[in-house]
């Protein structure tokens, strides 16, 4: 009986032993394949993250992203904000808060715990081009203070824990030149009329900008009327340096060479050719801003014919040709032969003619250019101020016909 017993119990353990273990062989399989999927899971976070570090990392071309973060936590000028703050203040980045969108990143209003308002930049995430920017922005800004260039408050830190770039700019509530030139302040609807006088001040003041950067060895490198900002009282915050470059000093090669960037019909046609950015080079671009004031037509129009599509090219023909007067809006009160707005019109249809020359060493420096227009200022507001005779080698009137040496009728920006 008991012998029996045993080989019975015998009997079982020889049949159920190899599923047991089977059993336990089969659970060490998936416990390993389980630790793997979260080693590799925990690599691929990590190789994330240090890509994201590998932007920012000694060497790279944005070395200097860390070391500005730390220069601007500790300036008098900047504040290190949490994105926790920015979060809060702009209500989760709300789509009601939006304010535009570039090419690396959305713009946002917010109001602080304190009750300023602000303008809040959001970097799109996975760009490389984009954090270049931010950095770029941040040391251009940082350096800078200006009446007539916008202010930068401060950014979120640059540790790894922060979930997103962002910047903190000064609000300028009247939206942008070219929203009250072609779109409407709240992009719909006909564009109110800017009187000439107010026109006239907008090039005075974003000239004034472009000298101050000038003289800092900074080009601005996308001069457009998207990135003239207007406040209240339409006086100019010019806006956006993510593509902004320090150009050398006097006496070093005076271009930096770059690949082409920038906006249709503002861009320099040397830069396009030969890949070197000038301080004329954004000279060319204001030229574009200027007829853009005096014409109030768009940089390119899709409607227009032929080269006439780039305003560029359609100024220097008209005004060549001597035709300035179907350039000009016609509500600008342009048609009275006597008056001061006709004779100061001209005044920066002929300096705009010459930003707008295809070579770089005919166009005029942007002080000589702040110079004529705060003469057409002065002459407008006061009356007291003559006509400076242009340089030789530019045209003298828009009213005389002037041939540049190297002007074609395959002219093209």
């Amino acid at each position: 009986m008991l012998i029996t017993s045993c080989r019975h119990l015998g009997c079982s353990l020889s049949t159920y032993m190899p599923s047991g273990i089977t059993s336990a062989v089969l659970f060490v399989i998936v416990l390993g394949l389980v630790c793997h999927l979260i080693q590799l899971n925990r690599a691929k976070n990590k190789k994330r993250s240090a890509s994201m570090d590998g932007l920012i990392r000694e060497g790279s071309p944005l070395a200097s992203l860390r070391k500005e973060f730390n220069g601007l936590a500790g300036s008098p000028c900047t504040h290190i904000f949490t994105y926790e703050e920015l979060d809060t203040a702009t209500d989760g980045f709300s789509n009601t808060n939006e304010l535009g969108a570039g090419g690396f990143g959305i713009v946002y209003k917010g109001v602080l715990r304190d009750g300023s308002v602000v303008a809040v930049k959001r970097l799109y995430k996975n760009s490389y081009k984009g954090v270049e920017q931010f950095a770029n922005e941040v040391d251009i800004l940082s350096r800078l203070r200006h009446p007539n260039l916008v202010a930068l408050y401060g950014c979120t830190s640059s540790s790894p824990t922060c979930r997103d770039l962002l910047l903190v700019y000064e609000f300028v509530p009247n939206g942008t030149l070219a929203d009250h030139l072609h779109h409407g302040k709240d992009g719909g609807g006909d564009p109110l009329l800017l009187p000439w006088p107010t026109r006239l001040g907008i090039a005075v003041e974003t000239a004034a900008a472009l000298a101050y950067l000038h003289a800092h060895q900074v080009l601005h490198r996308d001069v457009k009327t998207t990135n003239i900002l207007l406040d209240d009282g339409f006086h100019v915050k010019v806006a956006d340096f993510g593509l902004s470059r320090l150009f050398p000093a006097e006496g070093a090669t005076q271009h930096v060479s770059t690949a082409p960037q920038g906006t249709p019909g503002y861009v320099d046609p040397a830069y396009n050719r030969r890949y070197q950015l000038t301080d004329k080079s954004d000279v060319y671009s204001f030229g574009v801003v200027l007829v853009e004031l005096v014409s109030s037509r768009p940089a390119v129009d899709m409607a227009q014919a032929g080269a006439d599509v780039n305003l560029a090219c359609m100024a220097v023909r008209m005004i060549q040709c001597c035709e300035i007067d179907r350039l000009v809006d016609p509500r600008l009160g342009y048609g009275s032969s006597a008056s001061e707005t006709k004779e100061t019109i001209d005044m920066v249809a002929e300096v705009a003619f010459r930003c707008l020359q295809p070579e770089q060493d005919v166009r005029p420096s942007i002080s000589e250019v702040l110079d004529v227009l705060r003469q057409a200022h002065h002459r407008i507001t006061d009356g007291a101020v003559s006509l400076k005779k242009s340089r030789d080698g530019s045209p003298d009137s828009v009213m005389n016909q002037w041939i540049s040496p190297s002007t074609t009728s395959n002219y093209s920006s």
